[in-house]
């Protein structure tokens, strides 16, 4: 991505290549003469240089840089000190490599262009991250004169002065360098010679350094150090005075990628074999140092006003080029824009003199026209109605109008005292004041009967349908005309205005009409004159004015009755006219639906009345009977005391030393049929609970007070779920202590479907709460039972011996989440399908107003791979108790961020569990944002409706390596239950032969 090559370091001497070209310098020594060309100064001792090697190097880098760094990401969180970014320079908009110097604020940094030696205060926004590629040392390196120190006390003056003498010897020239010694921080002490001048010489000279002393056992110079953070504030508050052949007066602290002008179009022109760059003496840094001669400070100076001076001039004459190319512009734009003007006016002048020729033909044929449009109107009557057709809708509404019936309001009236003393009847302990209330009830029915067969007689009477049927029809051409109408309040100021409105505009149209009349009359009257004015045979001597002279405003007057007509006939209405109608339209529309509600109230009681008609026949005649669900009760008591017996006299053929194999296969199997009656007779009961509980609900509130001992009410509670007939000791089961070690867990068969078990501590608080939960998630099941998303439960039952309560279940072997993935995981489709199952069933219980608060990996199941459903929780816990149970897929919890900082469970921490479960599919970035990040707008109604599941119904694309992969592994899972069933019937047999 970055070159051809690749960067490298070494311990012992650093060696970094850039595409195969950039070569680091080897490790300093003594007396090494090196060249370079200075790029920053700091003070008048110290400054920054690149090598004349490295010529390349920096424009491979920038070139790099420039690729790279307009599409790096920013940099986040704490900033490396030892790290390498990307800086985008301030005055040229370019990027160079840099390091972080100091973290200023949030926002700004200082750093240091590592390649040049400048610094800069940056914000963070500039700084981007880079390549491992572009992780290498500086191509600039920091130098200090050989024996020489800044005067300690220096005014800040003298110092910029110093420094900008240094600058105007050093800067982009070639120096040649001879090494001294080094720095622990990579300064190199040297002696810089130009030509034949010595710098430091020229320095001290000067008065802006000082001689320093040796040492010899160091070889380095004992000098005082400046403060590095008063150097930079220096370095920014005092850019340096521009030099040589450059305009930019902060050239000193600008990162720059090339030498000079020259020197880039040499690189470019050079071949890829490294050849030494040459630097011409025109091309090398201001005041043309003249190598073996000494150098005029004067004459630099003066050669540096000739040059900003011209530097000068030539910017001004670029601003003054750029102004003409703009006003010539403008006028070539203006030149041909008035060409345009002048072809248009041109064109127009040609048309009115056509025109002028034949203005009185086309202005006869233009108004012949609109009489035969207007002759075509009136011979097919076809004229503004002017609210016509809600007129016609009034008169319809005023006619054969329903009004409320005298025996509906007395039926509501006993309707209403009925159901109130359905509803006390409901509410009532007590059996004797119970039957008081009944003996009420039974009154009230009796009226109510009475009302019921007086309404129905009055109702059969009335045309209700064709009345219904008459008003939709009127409602339908009404809206296929009109559409929406606005919602307001009933107003006959509103009607009144419609009718004085209408009665206006036929009036008007009227007199238009028969201005229309006139209007052509005279026309044909001189159309008439005109014959005679023209015929030759007639003697009579006209003038043309007087035949001639009143055409134009005969023609006129004509034209405007004419256009008058048809705007009043064609043209649609003003806003004013709008208005009336549609608030005419509006008011019909409300009479209309309100008797059409009349109507509906009326067929609706009507149906009540005759379902009670019918249903009270029976009523009055015999109270409900509990008679069948008794002895259903009594069967299954017989049924369970023989199937107990049995299950004794098989566990003592069992232990006996001389039992009889076929005579315990024989028990088994009449055991087998026991429980399957028992099961059938369990099934009856519940199917007979139902009609008594749909009896409760319509016409018999009493019957769990009258029959208490049916115990109807804790199934009406239980919303169908809990039954008293089913015992944990009719059932053979099998401990499951694999699958859950909290609480008993056992599997057994019923009706060849295997079903687990669930059972809970229970006392008598818990008891009420457990079946009041498992109640609710039953209702919320039922709503859509198979297409609900959710785990049935078949039965709720309580142990008569111990405080325990048992859940029934389906069992599915190996289908929950975890174990399809840990064996064969389901490909992408397999997962959508699934998971968009999942998201029903939270879709189901959220609608129920139930959080779930325990979905996990092991609580989903994949059923056939294809089918997802929501599996129930443990229903002795509260929501936040299920909640706080931390589940985990990996490392990743399912708890939501929320219920971590205390607050309660709710439907958006279900559905962070749920986006957790999606994280192995990849098909489903934008749904995990949503779920995870934009969790307060989400629901799982929105999640069924993501894009990830709207796929076409029908079969999916076969995968044969699947298919196969998944019929192995279910054969292993069916070889080992097998083996599993055999080691367990091989070890009861061993117990019974060892006893």
């Amino acid at each position: 991505m970055w070159g051809r090559g690749h960067f490298s370091r070494t311990s012992v001497a650093e060696s970094v290549s850039f595409s195969g070209i950039v070569q680091m310098d080897e490790d300093t020594h003594y007396n090494k003469v090196e060249d370079v060309v200075g790029s920053h100064v700091e003070d008048a001792v110290t400054f920054w240089a690149q090598s004349m090697s490295r010529n390349k190097d920096i424009m491979k880098i920038g070139c790099s840089l420039s690729e790279v760094c307009p599409h790096a990401n920013s940099v986040f969180g704490n900033l490396d000190p030892k790290k390498i970014y990307g800086g985008l320079f301030s005055e040229d908009k370019c990027w160079y490599r840099c390091k972080v110097l100091k973290i200023i604020n949030d926002e700004k940094c200082l750093v240091r262009y590592i390649d040049y030696g400048n610094t800069e205060i940056l914000n963070r926004s500039d700084i981007v991250e880079i390549p491992l590629d572009l992780q290498f040392s500086s191509v600039a390196k920091k130098y200090r004169l050989w024996g020489l120190q800044i005067p300690s006390g220096q005014e800040v003056t003298q110092f910029d002065q110093g420094r900008t003498f240094l600058g105007s010897l050093i800067f982009e020239k070639e120096i040649k360098m001879r090494i001294k010694a080094a720095y622990q921080d990579g300064t190199v002490i040297a002696q810089a010679e130009y030509g034949s001048v010595d710098i430091g010489e020229e320095v001290a000279k000067k008065g802006f350094a000082e001689k320093c002393k040796l040492t010899s056992s160091t070889n380095t110079c004992e000098e005082k150090k400046s403060d590095p953070g008063h150097l930079v504030l220096r370095n920014l508050k005092s850019p340096i005075p521009s030099w040589g052949h450059r305009s930019n007066q902060s050239a000193f602290t600008r990162p720059k990628g090339r030498l000079s002008g020259r020197m880039t179009l040499d690189l470019k022109n050079e071949n890829d074999a490294g050849n030494h760059v040459t630097f011409p003496k025109e091309n090398l840094a201001v005041g043309d140092f003249n190598l073996g001669s000494n150098v005029s400070l004067a004459k630099i100076k003066q050669d540096q006003k000739l040059i900003e001076e011209n530097e000068r001039l030539k910017t001004e004459k670029e601003v003054l080029l750029e102004s003409y190319k703009v006003l010539e512009s403008k006028v070539e734009q203006t030149a041909q824009e008035l060409q345009q003007e002048k072809a248009t006016t041109m064109d127009l002048t040609k048309h009115l003199e056509s025109t002028l020729k034949t203005r009185v033909g086309t202005r006869m044929e233009n108004l012949a026209a609109k009489v035969e449009i207007l002759k075509e109107i009136r011979r097919v009557n076809i004229n503004v109605h002017f609210g016509n057709d809600l007129s016609d809708a009034m008169q319809v509404l005023d006619e054969e109008c329903f009004t409320t019936p005298a025996s509906l309001t007395e039926l509501e009236r006993i309707w209403a005292e009925y159901n109130l003393a359905q509803e006390n009847i409901r509410t009532c302990e007590n059996v004797n004041e119970g039957n008081i209330l009944i003996a009420k009830r039974n009154e009230v029915q009796q009226k109510l009967n009475m009302a019921v067969e007086v309404f129905i007689l009055e109702v059969d009477e009335l045309p209700v349908n064709k009345r219904l049927k008459t008003l939709q029809d009127l409602s339908t051409s009404l809206e296929a005309v009109y559409g929406q109408a606005k919602e307001g309040t009933n107003s006959e100021e509103i009607l009144k205005k419609f009718y004085d409105w209408k009665c206006d505009r036929r009036e008007e149209f009227t007199n238009v009409r028969s201005e229309t009349e006139v209007s052509l009359q005279r026309l044909v009257a001189w159309f008439q004159n005109t014959v005679k004015a023209f015929d030759l045979s007639v003697e009579e001597s006209r003038t043309s004015e007087d035949t001639i002279s009143s055409l134009d405003e005969i023609l006129e007057k004509t034209e405007s009755s004419v256009c008058k007509e048809l705007e009043i006939s064609l043209i649609e209405q003003g806003d004013a006219d709008k208005e009336i109608i549609l608030n005419t339209y509006s008011q019909v529309l409300q009479k209309i639906r309100s008797e059409e509600r009349l109507i509906t109230t009326i067929q609706s009681k009507y149906e009540d009345s005759i379902e009670f008609k019918k249903q009270i026949i029976e009523c009055l005649n015999k109270n409900p009977n509990v008679d069948h669900l008794l002895s259903i009760k009594k069967t299954l008591k017989n049924l369970k005391a023989r199937l107990r017996w049995k299950l004794v006299e098989k566990n003592n053929l069992e232990e006996s030393d001389d039992h009889d194999g076929s005579e315990i296969e024989k028990i088994k199997q009449e055991i087998a049929q026991l429980r399957n009656s028992v099961f059938q007779e369990i099934y009856r009961e519940q199917e007979e609970y139902e009609k008594l509980n749909s009896l409760v609900q319509k016409w018999f509130p009493e019957l769990p007070l009258l029959y208490p001992e049916i115990g109807l009410l804790k199934y009406m509670n239980s919303g169908g779920l809990l039954t008293m007939s089913l015992e944990r000791d009719l059932l053979d089961a099998e401990p499951m202590k694999e699958l859950s070690s909290k609480r008993p867990l056992v599997c057994s068969e019923v009706n060849g479907q295997i079903i687990l078990l669930k059972g809970y501590s229970v006392d008598v608080d818990t008891e009420a709460r457990v079946i009041q939960r498992a109640a609710a998630y039953h209702r919320a099941w039922r709503e859509a039972k198979e297409e609900s998303g959710l785990l049935p439960l078949i039965f709720l039952f309580l142990c008569k011996s111990d405080p325990m309560a048992y859940l029934m279940v389906p069992y599915y072997p190996r289908a929950n989440l975890s174990a399809v993935q840990a064996s064969v995981p389901l490909t992408s489709e397999e997962a959508l399908k699934v998971m968009k199952g999942v998201a029903q069933g939270l879709h189901i219980l959220h609608k129920a107003d139930i959080i779930h608060g325990s979905l996990h990996q092991n609580n989903v199941f994949a059923l056939n791979r294809e089918q997802g459903i929501v599996g129930d929780f443990d229903f002795t816990k509260s929501v936040s108790q299920r909640a706080s149970v931390n589940m985990v897929i990996g490392d990743l919890s399912l708890i939501s961020p929320e219920l971590k900082m205390g607050k309660p469970a709710s439907p958006s921490s279900d559905l962070y569990a749920y986006g957790c479960l999606l994280l192995w599919d990849y098909n489903v970035k934008s749904l995990l944002y949503s779920l995870i990040y934009c969790r307060s707008s989400m629901t799982a109604e929105q999640v069924l409706n993501a894009e990830c599941f709207l796929v076409p119904k029908g079969k999916s694309t076969p995968n044969p390596e699947k298919d196969t992969e998944y019929t192995q592994y279910k054969e292993k899972e069916e070889l080992k239950m097998e083996n599993l069933d055999k080691y367990k019937e091989k070890t009861r047999n061993d117990e019974a032969n060892f006893d």
